[in-house]
């Protein structure tokens, strides 16, 4: 595999000589890109205006910015059958009259690694996703045909954070345990932060911390928000709702139901979930309000985006 690569960077290298550039064919930003509206394929981040995303940015006073994503690699805890592997390559000798050296590499990954962004073709409902579209129609082993994350415009609203931990008075809420709209109401009051339409909601559990100390139980016993305190916030008319776990919702699952609040946020609502954010270094500083941006991979037919969001203040 080196020996080729290698022959490939030599075959790069004298073709780059000989036509001195290249010029790409990709396709432009999703036209329906803040609407206003919520669009039957991409769900409620059209809803954000681009008033919107003016007022968000004058949320920026001190232009420190946070970086919300985790590292993701061969230790990042995954869920069973998950895993992530990469190949870097030596591009050999020297090219060109500069003596140019290079390196190169290749992912082999589950994408539901770390921080990530779950896309609406990611939980359906008997085969029934967002929109109304079915699997059978959207479905093929190379790539989902509708609904896949590349689509997703650019992210640029309003943030809010509300601190979990700090409400239940903990460094970390207890496994499993889960909360609802009356205690996000109650958390969101006392710290000052009103959540609007247009919003990207982060929860602070501090969860994060069992990542390192416990990955079997930072991917199996999780806390989070409940069916009751996701509804509250859709209805608010919020575009992502996210969290520092790894699923955002609790994993105290009842009635035989798996992932409700994933089923209903992504099939019903068209809001995508946000999950792994470090949101520690916000809940120290007890930055509740910010301007947030994100601009996802846009890898053709993905179901899921590994992300690295901002929160600038």
């Amino acid at each position: 595999m080196r020996t080729k690569w290698k022959a490939a960077w030599s075959a790069v290298a004298m073709l780059a000589m000989v036509a001195g550039g290249s010029t790409a064919s990709a396709e432009d930003e999703p036209p329906t890109a803040q609407t206003g509206e919520p669009d039957p394929r991409l769900g409620m981040v059209t809803t954000v205006t681009p008033e919107m995303t003016a007022q968000a940015a004058q949320l920026v006073t001190d232009g420190k910015v946070y970086a919300l994503g985790v590292i993701t690699g061969p230790d990042t805890p995954a869920y069973p059958g998950r895993s992530y592997g990469i190949e870097t390559f030596d591009g050999g000798d020297p090219q060109g009259t500069n003596k140019v050296t290079a390196h190169d590499d290749r992912l082999v990954t589950h994408v539901g690694i770390g921080s990530q962004l779950d896309g609406l073709a990611h939980i359906g409902r008997d085969g029934v996703h967002y929109g109304g579209l079915r699997r059978e129609d959207i479905f093929t082993p190379t790539g989902m045909k509708e609904l896949g994350t590349e689509h997703i415009p650019p992210i640029a609203t309003r943030g809010v954070m509300i601190d979990m931990a700090k409400h239940f008075g903990v460094e970390r809420l207890e496994p499993m345990q889960g909360f609802g709209s009356a205690d996000i109401r109650a958390a969101a009051t006392a710290q000052g932060v009103e959540v609007r339409a247009g919003d990207v909601v982060l929860l602070n559990t501090g969860w994060l911390s069992m990542a390192e100390e416990d990955p079997e139980a930072f991917i199996g016993r999780q806390p989070g928000i409940n069916v009751d305190g996701a509804r509250y916030l859709a209805d608010l008319g919020v575009v992502a709702i996210g969290a520092d776990s790894a699923a955002l919702e609790t994993m105290a699952f009842e009635d035989g139901t798996l992932f409700p609040v994933h089923q209903m946020l992504l099939v019903d609502y068209g809001i995508y979930v946000l999950e792994t954010m470090n949101t520690s270094r916000l809940a120290a500083d007890s930055v509740h309000e910010f301007f947030f941006v994100l601009g996802q991979p846009r890898f053709a037919g993905s179901v899921q985006a590994v992300i690295n969001p901002v929160a600038i203040r």
